[in-house]
C-alpha cells in the first residue's frame, strides 16, 4: 500500500535531470522544491520543464513548490573560503566586495541586505553559515566589527542571523515579486513564503498571485510566526516548519516542541504542514542515514506531518535516489503503527466534515482498500485527509491543477482529471483507471463518494460501498447499460 506522508525534495545540480527525477518520483517522491534562492528563472524552468515530462513518463502526478527566497541575508562572495577559529575578527562593511582576508586573523566581507547594519549594537551576537559560526559585535564605528568565538568554514553565499537585532525588512522582496510572477506564468502548484512574520505578509503574497490559484505555504522560521501561528495559519493554505533559521532565531532546545505544536495546529486546521531542514544530512555524503535522523523522520511522520522535505540531501548529495529511498522505507515502516484514532476527536469545521468523517470512518471500519473520490475543489479530499483514515484516499476532479494541489496532503492519491456528468459512468471510470494504474483490487471494498448537483464544489452528499460485485458490475458497465439505467434511474434524474 502507498505510504501516507508525503516525500517533497529540493531539485539542484544533483537532481535536476530527467532521468534522475523519474528515479526519484519511482523512488517515492511526491512533490519537487525549486530553490529560488540559487539559480536563475531560465535554470528553474529547465528543471520544471524536466518535472513535468518525468510526470508524463512515469505516469504520476507530482507536486511543484517553488520556494520564495525572501529576505534572507547572506555573506557576498568571497575569495576563498575562511577557516575561522576563535577570537578572530570578521568586519561586516556597507559596500559591496569580494571578501578577503586582511591579515592573520582578520577577515573582511559584505552582505546582501547592507541597510540593516545601522541597527545592530555593540554586544550582540551574529550568526555566520546558517548558525553554524558564532560572532560576538565588539565595535560599530567602520563597518561591524564581530569576534568569533568558535571555528569553522565560511564560503560565499553562506546565511547570516541576527537574533538580537530587531531588522525590520520586507518579507518580500523586490526579486521576489518577480519570482512570483515567474511562478504565476509558470502554474507551480505552491509558493513558499520566507521569513513570515503575520498574517499581512500572507495577504501581501496573495496579492501578488493576481488571482491565480496556487497555493501559499507560510514558513516558519522567526520568532514572531511562532507567536502569530494562529493569524498567519488562517491566511495561509499550509505551513513549513523551516528548522534551519527557526533554530537561530529561537533557542535550539524549543525546536522539537515548537515543531509538535505548528503540525497540532496545521492538523486541527486541516491545511498540510511540511517539517524540513535537515532530516538526512548525513546522507548528502554518506551512504546511510544516522540513527538519530531516522528517529527525526519517524517522530515527524508520529506526530502527524503531511510531508517531510530533503533539502541538500536532494540537491547536491552523492546519491539522491538513495536517499528518497531511505526516506521512504522510514515512512513506510513508521505508518504501520501510526495511531489513526487520535484524530477522533477532532471538531467539525463545517457540516460537509461530518459527511468526510463518516466516509473515512467506514473506511477503515469495513477495512477498505480504497476511498473514492470524485472532487471539483478538492475540498473533499482535504477534509478526508484530515481524518487520517488506514486506507488511501484516491482522488479524481474535473480541474488539473486541484491534482497538483492535492499531491501536499496526507494520504490522499492524485489520480486523474474527468470529466463525466453520470454518477454510474464516473463511478466506471474511477475504477477502470485504477484497473489501468495496476491499483485495482477487484476483490476488495471501496467507498466512493460523489456530490450532486455533478461539477458543483462543495456538493459531496452521496456515500457509494462498492464490493466485489458491484466494482465487476461497473467495470463492465457498456453490457450491463439497462440494468445500471434502471438501477441509478432515481440518482440519474436528479443529476438532470
Amino acid at each position: 500500500m502507498e505510504k501516507k506522508t508525503k516525500i517533497l525534495a529540493t531539485l539542484g545540480p544533483a537532481s535536476n535531470s530527467l532521468e534522475m527525477i523519474e528515479k526519484l518520483i519511482k523512488a517515492g517522491a511526491n512533490m519537487f522544491r525549486l530553490n529560488f534562492s540559487h539559480g536563475s528563472h531560465e535554470y528553474h524552468k529547465e528543471s520544471l520543464d524536466n518535472i513535468r515530462q518525468a510526470m508524463k513518463n512515469c505516469g504520476k502526478r507530482v507536486g511543484i513548490l517553488q520556494d520564495i527566497s525572501g529576505p534572507k541575508v547572506r555573506v557576498g562572495e568571497l575569495k576563498e573560503p575562511f577557516n575561522l577559529v576563535a577570537n578572530d575578527i570578521v568586519t561586516i562593511v556597507e559596500k559591496e566586495i569580494v571578501g578577503y582576508k586582511k591579515a592573520e586573523g582578520e577577515y573582511i566581507v559584505s552582505i546582501n541586505h547592507p541597510e540593516i547594519l545601522g541597527k545592530i549594537k555593540v554586544g550582540e551576537f551574529i550568526y555566520l553559515y546558517d548558525g553554524i559560526i558564532r560572532a560576538k559585535v565588539i565595535d560599530i564605528k567602520d563597518g561591524i566589527k564581530t569576534r568569533i568565538e568558535n571555528h569553522g568554514t565560511l564560503s560565499s553565499r553562506k546565511g547570516v542571523n541576527f537574533p538580537n537585532t530587531v531588522i525590520n525588512i520586507d518579507v518580500i522582496t523586490q526579486k521576489d515579486e518577480k519570482d512570483i510572477a515567474w511562478g504565476v506564468e509558470n502554474q507551480v502548484d505552491y509558493f513558499a513564503i520566507s521569513f513570515v512574520q503575520n498574517a499581512n505578509d500572507m495577504k501581501r503574497a496573495r496579492e501578488l498571485l493576481n488571482g491565480y490559484n496556487g497555493k501559499l505555504i507560510a514558513k516558519i522560521e522567526k520568532f514572531d510566526a511562532v507567536s502569530n501561528i494562529d493569524e498567519i495559519i488562517e491566511q495561509s493554505d499550509g505551513v513549513m516548519v523551516a528548522r534551519g533559521d527557526l533554530g537561530i532565531e529561537v533557542p535550539y532546545y524549543e525546536v522539537p516542541t515548537i515543531q509538535k505544536m505548528l503540525i497540532r495546529k496545521a492538523n486541527a486546521k486541516g491545511v498540510p504542514v511540511i517539517t524540513a531542514t535537515q532530516m538526512l544530512l548525513s546522507m548528502t555524503q554518506n551512504e546511510r542515514a544516522t540513527r538519530a535522523e531516522i528517529s527525526d523522520v519517524a517522530n515527524a511522520v508520529l506526530d502527524g506531518t503531511d510531508i517531510v522535505m530533503l533539502s541538500e540531501e536532494s540537491a547536491v548529495g552523492d546519491n539522491p535516489e538513495n536517499v528518497v529511498e531511505t526516506m521512504s522505507n522510514i515512512i513506510t515502516k513508521t505508518e504501520e503503527i501510526f495511531n489513526h484514532k487520535k484524530r477522533d476527536h477532532l471538531p467539525y469545521l463545517d457540516e460537509f466534515d461530518v459527511i468526510q468523517a463518516t466516509v473515512t470512518k467506514l473506511a477503515d471500519d469495513m477495512n477498505a482498500d480504497g476511498i473514492l473520490a470524485m472532487t471539483s475543489s478538492g475540498n473533499s479530499a482535504i477534509k478526508m485527509s484530515r481524518y487520517r483514515p488506514k486506507t488511501p484516499i484516491y482522488t479524481f476532479t474535473h480541474s488539473k491543477p486541484v491534482l497538483g494541489a492535492l499531491t501536499a496532503f496526507w494520504g490522499v492519491v492524485p489520480v486523474a482529471s474527468i470529466k463525466e456528468a453520470q454518477a454510474s459512468k464516473m463511478i466506471q471510470k474511477m475504477l477502470r483507471t485504477l484497473q489501468k494504474n495496476k491499483i485495482l483490487n477487484k476483490d476488495g471494498i471501496y467507498i466512493a463518494t460523489i456530490g450532486y448537483p455533478v461539477g458543483i464544489p462543495g456538493s459531496t452528499n452521496t456515500i457509494k460501498i462498492l464490493t466485489p460485485g458491484e466494482i465487476e458490475f461497473y467495470l463492465n458497465f457498456k453490457e450491463n447499460r439497462e440494468k445500471i439505467k434502471n438501477k441509478d434511474n432515481k440518482s440519474d434524474n436528479i443529476e438532470e
